[in-house]
């Protein structure tokens, strides 16, 4: 006889919206321009989203990874110069370092918070480090204490990739009270979203003029003699996607504060599943947003991992493997790099098992009851441990329906696109 079928767990729609997108929208059509140069909705989510993070400015911009460049760019960064970069993030976090013509530096990371390793990043400082970048991963800030005190001896300034921490606060701190540039990213799957979109926050009025011109292809504000003042680009946000932003930007700190609690109640049932271990939380973050809730599953295997992931699936609970290292992408070695990939597998082994063994689910498990949550508990142990109609055998499990944790496979083979070449800048 054969099993019945799953029936899958149904969680709330990702992007949400209700009235106040509609009435933005309409705003912005009924209004002289669409464009931030003749309407007001692209400054007015400036205002607000620098309001929220306690910053002096913000400056919108077409998307999260534009940012970081824009940010990159204010701060002096260009070809010859290195930036340190978080081995285990989205690729997003070198390219920007690479579109700028400048050499990412992959760091390490800590294998509790997935942040980068602030050890690490002090043995690779250089005459030519010219940023440290730190990524808040899934929401979780960096070390900004240790990161902090870093700079200040090295005299190399702090970036923050900010793109999972919309409302994030380290010791009561919101990104744009640490004092150093934030960016931000509005993608479809992110914490508030126009679909596409990004912001910098800038923590004084030269930093803010500065990136004004640089996404504005040099322009001033209200420049009427195509008075082009520096290199830059088009970065502006339409007038469309403000709107949408400060209709999510709105309901942003009550999802918040839902997904934290959620976030607790699912981080206890998973943390009794036997290999399955929760990202940590640093007790300094005193605000999470919890872009992603994301878990490791110590000696898995890659393959072993993505049966994991495909049997959550199948339950409907929205399920995805986690970043691989940013070296193991093809598109990291299509640019200026530094190293060959031996060197960096070696000095970044976190990354490496992380890379291979971590997984993660979309955050808008986290707004749902917490009786969906127990079950989703409940298909997670199935899964793992291969008892119950969820099991992942069949799929990758080893032959009694188990997941091992231990034989982990060769670094060649964690389950990333074919290895590049192994050396050389490109």
């Amino acid at each position: 006889m054969s099993p019945s079928p799953v029936r899958p767990l149904t969680f709330p729609n990702w992007p949400q919206h209700d009235a106040r997108e509609r009435d933005g929208l309409l705003r912005v059509l009924e209004q002289e321009g669409w464009w931030r140069g003749g309407g007001s909705e692209v400054q007015s989510f400036e205002r607000e989203f620098a309001d929220h993070h306690g910053a002096p400015y913000a400056l919108a911009t077409t998307n999260g990874t534009h940012a970081l460049e824009l940010a990159l760019s204010v701060l002096g960064v260009g070809p010859g110069d290195e930036v340190i970069v978080p081995a285990f993030t989205f690729l997003s976090s070198s390219l920007a370092v690479q579109r700028v013509g400048a050499v990412p530096v992959p760091a390490d990371v800590r294998p509790d918070t997935y942040c980068v390793d602030v050890e690490s990043v002090e043995r690779l400082i250089t005459a030519r480090t010219k940023v440290i970048m730190a990524v808040h991963m899934a929401g979780q800030f960096a070390d900004m204490d240790a990161l902090g005190e870093l700079s200040d001896a090295s005299g190399v300034p702090l970036l923050q990739d900010a793109a999972h921490a919309h409302g994030a606060r380290w010791r009561g701190r919101r990104v744009g009270e640490v004092g150093s540039l934030a960016a931000f990213s509005f993608q479809n799957g992110k914490l508030m979203t126009a679909g596409e979109g990004g912001a910098l926050l800038l923590p004084d009025e030269d930093a803010y003029r500065e990136a004004y011109l640089r996404h504005s292809c040099g322009r001033p504000p209200g420049d009427r003699l195509y008075a082009h003042l520096t290199q830059g680009s088009n970065f502006r946000l339409n007038e469309f996607s403000a709107a949408v932003l400060r209709a999510q930007l709105s309901r942003l700190a009550d999802q918040t504060r839902l997904r934290g609690q959620r976030r607790d109640h699912l981080v206890r049932a998973l943390r009794g599943i036997p290999g399955v271990v929760p990202q940590a939380r640093d007790a300094r973050c005193t605000v999470m947003p919890h872009y992603m809730a994301m878990v490791r599953l110590p000696g898995v295997s890659a393959e072993r991992r993505q049966a994991v992931v495909e049997a959550l699936v199948a339950h409907g609970i929205p399920a995805s493997v986690a970043f691989p290292p940013v070296y193991r992408a093809p598109g990291y070695w299509d640019g200026p790099v530094s190293g060959d990939l031996a060197d960096l597998v070696k000095r970044c082994p976190v990354t490496e098992e992380i890379g291979t063994d971590c997984l993660w689910l979309h955050h808008r498990v986290l707004l749902a009851d917490t009786p969906v949550l127990d079950r989703l508990a409940e298909v997670f142990a199935e899964v793992v441990t291969g008892k119950g109609r969820g099991t992942a055998a069949g799929n990758g499990a080893t032959g009694n329906g188990h997941l091992p944790t231990t034989g982990r496979e060769a670094v060649s083979g964690n389950g990333a696109a074919p290895l590049p070449r192994t050396g050389g800048a490109a």
